[in-house]
């Protein structure tokens, strides 16, 4: 054996030495644990390949001489010889392929265990046990979830009382604010689950004068919608909203919400869908089950009454 030989041998021994020092020889050793068992057999084809690789080219540069055609380019009088690929290379690299399918598809991480799957198991689990456990509760249980609901979710933004934080988010103690009506008259609103989005004012005609709406009348129907639909503006209201809205504001099934009082429903949808106003941006709280939606929209509707 020569020297060259000699020292791949000790290089190889050595290296996988520490590979299981590193791995398997670790407390507990290698057991059932597929990503160690991994790790070591990654190590091994690594190790064998790099010390093959090394002492074989290593040989030929100290014993080969360069032979065959050159290629046309050349970089200040260095050429190129044209090889082939080396049929050693084109294995290699068709087997790295093949292993690499089958590292993804069926070895790890696939296969394998993963705390983020074992989390949204454990998630998927409990939500099933919530579900069967409230599905039928309603009435004062079903607020007294939502207020639950509400303190862990929603408090940061609209505060304990729900009054909004000086203006940071929406005064949940009234339906509407003079404000937010004039915004969402203006620049029109998202579908919130109905069948359409509410237009701007550029779709929002006045029955009664055929005409746009005004910046008077919008000026005017943003407080009388504020005010509880009382007030100036029923008239303009009647000739502008009623027809999507119902004639007291109270809404139509699958057109357009209740804009006279919360409803459950409207508060579950702005939780499922997230909602943009004169504030800024709500967005959608996708980690709340359907339950959890139905009670802070039973606790909203109540705490505004």
């Amino acid at each position: 054996m020569n020297k060259l030989m000699l020292w791949g041998v000790i290089i190889t021994v050595a290296m996988l030495g520490f590979t299981w020092m590193a791995v398997g020889g670790s407390k507990g050793g290698m057991g059932e644990d597929i990503v160690n068992q991994l790790a070591v057999a990654g190590a091994v084809v690594l190790v064998l390949i790099t010390v093959f690789v090394v002492v074989k080219y290593v040989k030929q540069m100290q014993s080969d001489t360069a032979t065959g055609e050159l290629a046309d380019e050349n970089w200040d009088g260095i050429g190129e010889y044209k090889n082939e690929l080396p049929m050693g290379w084109a294995v290699t690299f068709l087997l790295t392929m093949v292993w690499g399918m089958w590292y993804f598809i069926a070895g790890y991480p696939v296969n394998a265990y993963s705390q983020i799957g074992e989390y949204n198991e454990a998630v998927e689990a409990h939500d099933a046990k919530f579900k069967s456990q409230y599905a039928d509760i309603t009435g004062d249980r079903l607020i007294e979830m939502g207020e639950s609901v509400y303190l862990a979710e929603c408090k940061v933004c609209h505060g304990l009382t729900a009054d909004g934080i000086d203006g940071k988010a929406a005064n949940l103690n009234v339906r509407e604010e003079e404000i937010s009506v004039k915004y969402v008259v203006e620049n029109g609103s998202e579908t919130l689950g109905f069948a359409a989005p509410m237009p701007d004012r550029n779709g929002l005609f006045n029955a009664s004068t055929g005409a746009l709406i005004t910046d008077a009348e919008i000026a005017t129907i943003s407080k009388y919608v504020a005010d509880g639909m009382t007030g100036d503006g029923a008239d303009i209201f009647a000739g502008t909203c009623a027809a999507c809205h119902g004639e007291n504001g109270e809404g139509m099934e699958f057109v357009a919400p209740n804009i006279k009082e919360f409803t459950q429903a409207f508060v579950a949808s702005v939780v499922d869908h997230g909602k943009e106003g004169a504030i800024g941006v709500m967005p959608k709280f996708d980690r709340l089950n359907d339950k959890q939606k139905q009670a802070v929209g039973a606790y909203i509707a109540n705490i505004s009454k």
